[in-house]
């Protein structure tokens, strides 16, 4: 990734993730620099973006998250597609572990959609309701 794509990325999880949802929390963390970053680009433009963190980094299983669509591109299903990839490639890369994300509670149906399954009750991270869903692997 060139440090041009980088900032556009870090440009749009922040205008979603801290202005558009309100919530002041440091968007870009540390795992940014160990996992792996997930881009749909449409026009030249990025239109949905997801990254994968290693196993053992958040939680003990690999996971998924900062998964968000530009608002110019929502109800298109970039989100529905971004997320079968990263399930195809957390797959690839740990074939029978379990993903875990930490899903924004309003979310969990779309999730619930691709197989993911609640874990926990809702809890608040940095203010807004959210539910730890897995994905069930093979092990």
């Amino acid at each position: 990734m060139t440090a041009g794509e980088a900032h556009r990325l870090i440009q749009l999880r922040e205008s979603v993730f801290v202005v558009e949802q309100a919530c002041a929390y440091q968007e870009a963390d540390d795992l940014d620099l160990t996992c792996w970053h997930l881009t749909a680009l449409a026009d030249d433009e990025i239109a949905g973006y997801l990254r994968v963190v290693d196993a053992g980094h958040k939680y003990r299983e690999p996971s998924i998250g900062r998964v968000l669509t530009a608002p110019a591109y929502r109800r298109r299903g970039v989100g529905r597609a971004l997320m079968i990839e990263g399930i195809r490639r957390t797959r690839n890369a740990y074939p029978t572990a379990s993903i875990r994300i930490s899903a924004q509670q309003y979310l969990a149906g779309f999730y619930a959609e691709l197989g993911f399954e609640a874990m926990t009750a809702p809890y608040l991270e940095d203010g807004i309701p959210h539910i730890e869903m897995w994905l069930a692997g093979d092990a």
